[in-house]
């Protein structure tokens, strides 16, 4: 089965402040703000929702199609993603501008200040379906370009092709009709549970509301786990216990690489939740959003160590099953 994954491509640029920046910003003076923290160097890690989506989908022995926009620096990432067997098919290239990027420095406090450019990603990818997606397939669309995201809920609906909506980081620059748009006529809708209220009150719509408009909703929780709501049921899915926990940043990405592996291979939304839990513990064991690494084989006997191999029968298991 075809997976498209629309969303952003971006660089995180990481540097560390050897100090705290509540040393170095006077209260009163915030008017006049003027201040340079000397950092102790910078990383630069390949991120962004469709990257990140698509880099755990190869670990997971998937090749979807990155749908996203990429600037003139784009080449590392390219060359990365070539590595892992992903197409560039999808991606459109925009010469005259950066792919977006996050320059995000922490003191020794753990605050951080963060600078964002969206670069290329104030350009519309343009995919067209025509020629790249036939026979069965599942898109999820992820936070990204704005008129991408409501542009391809709505090819995807035309075409019939089954799809999650994970508005994300998007929420607060989409408004309530175009929420609740994009949420009508998806198989899924996605988010943590501060997103959860946030499109709750965009929309002014309650999750019964909103399950009225979608078949499921899976609400992310962190180190709780998560939750499904399905067909009258809702079914708690346990985050999966991990060596060390070292950095959040990416679970969230790679939790639904996990579910869509758990869809495109006929599994019931609460095994591929599962799968999805299992994959998000591997992010956090690791610093980056694609820094970690895992086999299948290692995955599957972490996925059977502490769900065991075999999917427990029962009503709630059933809700839901992937698209054939």
């Amino acid at each position: 089965m075809q997976i498209i994954v629309s969303g952003s491509l971006a660089y995180d640029r990481i540097m560390d402040f050897p100090g705290k920046f509540s040393d170095h910003i006077l209260p009163d003076k915030l008017h006049v703000l003027n201040v340079c923290f000397a950092v102790n160097g910078l990383e630069e890690r390949f991120g962004g929702t469709a990257g990140n989506i698509a880099y755990n989908l190869a670990l997971l022995g998937e090749r979807p199609i990155i749908v996203a926009t990429a600037g003139k620096d784009f080449d590392d990432y390219e060359e990365w993603l070539l590595k892992h067997g992903l197409s560039l098919e999808g991606i459109r290239r925009i010469p005259e501008e950066m792919t977006a990027g996050a320059y995000i420095t922490t003191d020794k406090a753990d605050n951080q200040i963060t600078g964002f450019n969206s670069g290329a990603m104030k350009f519309p990818s343009l995919f067209h379906f025509d020629g790249h997606v036939s026979g069965n397939a599942l898109a999820i669309i992820a936070p990204g370009n704005l008129e991408d995201m409501l542009s391809y809920s709505r090819t995807c609906k035309e075409r019939g092709i089954p799809y999650i909506f994970d508005p994300g980081q998007s929420i607060t620059a989409l408004s309530g009709d175009e929420l609740r748009e994009m949420t009508t006529g998806s198989k899924l809708l996605i988010s943590n549970d501060y997103e959860l209220e946030m499109i709750m009150k965009s929309t002014e719509l309650d999750r019964a509301d909103l399950l009225r408009l979608t078949d499921a909703i899976i609400t992310t929780l962190g180190e709780s786990g998560s939750i499904v709501y399905a067909d009258g049921t809702e079914v708690k899915v346990a985050a999966t216990p991990v060596s060390r926990v070292t950095d959040p940043t990416g679970a969230g990405d790679s939790y639904r690489a996990g579910l869509i592996k758990g869809l495109v291979t006929d599994k019931s939304l609460i095994e591929a939740a599962r799968l999805g839990s299992v994959s998000a513990g591997y992010a956090v064991e690791c610093q980056g959003t694609q820094c970690h690494f895992f086999s299948q084989e290692q995955f599957w006997e972490r996925y059977a160590s502490y769900f065991g191999p075999d999917e427990p029968a029962g009503a709630a298991d059933k809700a839901i099953r992937g698209p054939r």
